[in-house]
């Protein structure tokens, strides 16, 4: 790559689509302003995107990032990051989504998933996947479309029906339908692809009833996924990547060991295993990380379903502050009072729980709590969390974290990150390019472009800050014993 060459990076989010520019010495350039689309809410737990509103933001936001492309300068390729789990579904002959999509968020299939699990199918997921049964992954929605939704179930016996996780809803209509693929770790979030053989399960594809031929080819993630038409320009997608993997690999996660957590819309934390598959013994999935040139990096997660969306209520829902920036300051005028825990298990509890029937509380509330108390307490949520999830990582993995690289919208957050450290007992490294996610695929569109290799990558990494430990084991210990007992009280509330 030249000076006057980049590589985009097509960042599409659960709340919101980006189109980010990176330079040949993966330095942002441009970031086109976020565009956010509407959340559509039917019923209680149920939560959907238009497909329509998801392309077209994502349209709005690559135009604005071309428009800053000089006539001297060119995009030589495209990375994409998305969203996972959340599943549209689309007539193949004219492109028209079938239904709403279906969030990774939503819960409605939770009882068909207790009856998977009380039918004792867990097992066998488990050994093929590395998932859970949970609400939370592809499978279950997309029966839920065939079995509820008509113009799904006629589009499948006309053999025109297309699923797909966003990262082939993207492809598809860029490359005016010529692409239909996905990658290898968005295809390990559905419930339907075998994490060791690396390809769709005849068996699991026959537990939830769904046809291959609706599926996508499945690829490597930094590959070749066909040409994307831009103003009538001709780009080739060359990285893929589900947005947690993506900033794994942006984050410069690539020895066994390493770990990163991002404070997104969710909150989760991946572990780089190498080429070992380990299975949990608490609560944590295993999942395909990437795989590049062939080899296969594989990784374990802890998803915190709640994180900025706790952030978001707070704003949209209660209304109580106008803006995220303003919760370190409120955090910070709280001071020492640690009496109020908020559970915010708004779509019950992931890892290491994993109980679709829980819900969110607020607990410790007195006469004098504030909005600063709450708002301080929604942060610690987050950090609370997280540390569950490493909890549990850390005995799956035998390994004690000593460092934890941060990135996502919270990280910039001072008071959060300081807690976060404080919780974890260990050191958090928060790069000076915050936009891990979609660096992730720019690094892989660019190894696929033969732009460079890990190596030479490794000397771009660059740390912005690091939090160190400032509580004592006695002081640490009684803030987190006080959040498990609030942690109790929220289990099996919605029964």
């Amino acid at each position: 790559m030249s000076t006057n060459e980049f590589i985009l990076s097509i960042d599409q989010g659960t709340s919101s689509s980006r189109a980010i520019l990176f330079d040949a010495k993966t330095t942002l350039i441009h970031v086109a302003e976020q565009e956010e689309f509407k959340q559509i809410y039917p019923h209680p737990g149920w939560v959907e995107h238009d497909p329509l509103d998801i392309l077209t933001s994502q349209l709005r936001v690559v135009q604005a990032a071309m428009s800053k492309i000089k006539e001297e300068e060119k995009v030589l390729a495209i990375g994409i990051t998305n969203q996972r789990e959340t599943v549209v579904a689309w007539d193949k002959k004219n492109g028209k989504p079938l239904y709403n999509a279906i969030v990774w968020q939503d819960t409605r299939t939770t009882e068909f998933c207790q009856d998977l699990i009380k039918n004792g199918f867990g097992t066998l997921i488990k050994s093929k996947t590395g998932l859970v049964i949970d609400s939370y992954f592809s499978a279950s929605k997309m029966k839920w479309m065939l079995d509820n939704v008509t113009e799904v179930q006629t589009a499948y016996e006309k053999g025109d029906l297309l699923f797909g996780t966003i990262d082939t809803w993207l492809m598809w209509n860029l490359t005016g339908g010529r692409s239909y693929f996905t990658d290898v770790s968005n295809a390990s979030r559905t419930l339907l692809f075998n994490i060791h053989t690396l390809n769709w399960d005849d068996e699991l594809l026959n537990l939830f009833g769904i046809d291959k031929r609706c599926l996508p080819q499945i690829k490597q993630s930094a590959d070749d996924f066909g040409q994307a038409i831009i103003e009538g320009v001709e780009i080739p997608i060359l990285g893929v990547a589900g947005d947690q993997q993506s900033a794994l690999f942006g984050q410069g996660c690539w020895k066994v060991g390493e770990a990163k957590n991002t404070y997104g819309t969710g909150c989760f934390m991946l572990m780089n295993t190498g080429n070992r598959a380990i299975e949990s013994k608490n609560g944590i999935l295993t999942t395909v990380a990437w795989s590049v040139g062939g080899q296969v990096t594989y990784a374990l997660e802890g998803s915190v379903f709640v994180a900025g969306s706790a952030i978001q209520w707070l704003r949209d829902g209660l209304q109580i502050i106008g803006s995220a920036t303003e919760t370190e300051s409120l955090a910070i005028s709280a001071g020492d009072n640690n009496e109020v825990v908020f559970v915010p298990a708004f779509a019950g509890l992931g890892a290491p729980y994993w109980d679709m029937n829980a819900r969110g509380a607020l607990f410790g509330i007195t006469r004098d709590t504030s909005i600063a108390d709450i708002v301080k307490a929604t942060l610690e949520a987050l950090a609370f969390q997280t540390k569950d999830v490493l909890e549990a990582m850390q005995h799956d993995a035998q390994k004690e974290l000593t460092v934890l690289n941060v990135d996502g919208g919270a990280s910039v957050n001072n008071y959060l990150m300081q807690f976060q450290s404080d919780m974890l007992g260990c050191a958090i490294q928060r790069p000076a390019q915050t936009e891990s996610t979609a660096l992730g695929v720019c690094f892989l569109a660019g190894i696929q472009l033969g732009c460079w290799t890990l190596e030479e990558l490794t000397e771009k990494r660059n740390v912005e800050r690091i939090f160190t430990p400032r509580l004592s084991d006695a002081d640490r210990t009684k803030r987190y014993d006080k959040w498990l007992k609030a942690i109790e009280k929220t289990k099996n509330w919605k029964d």
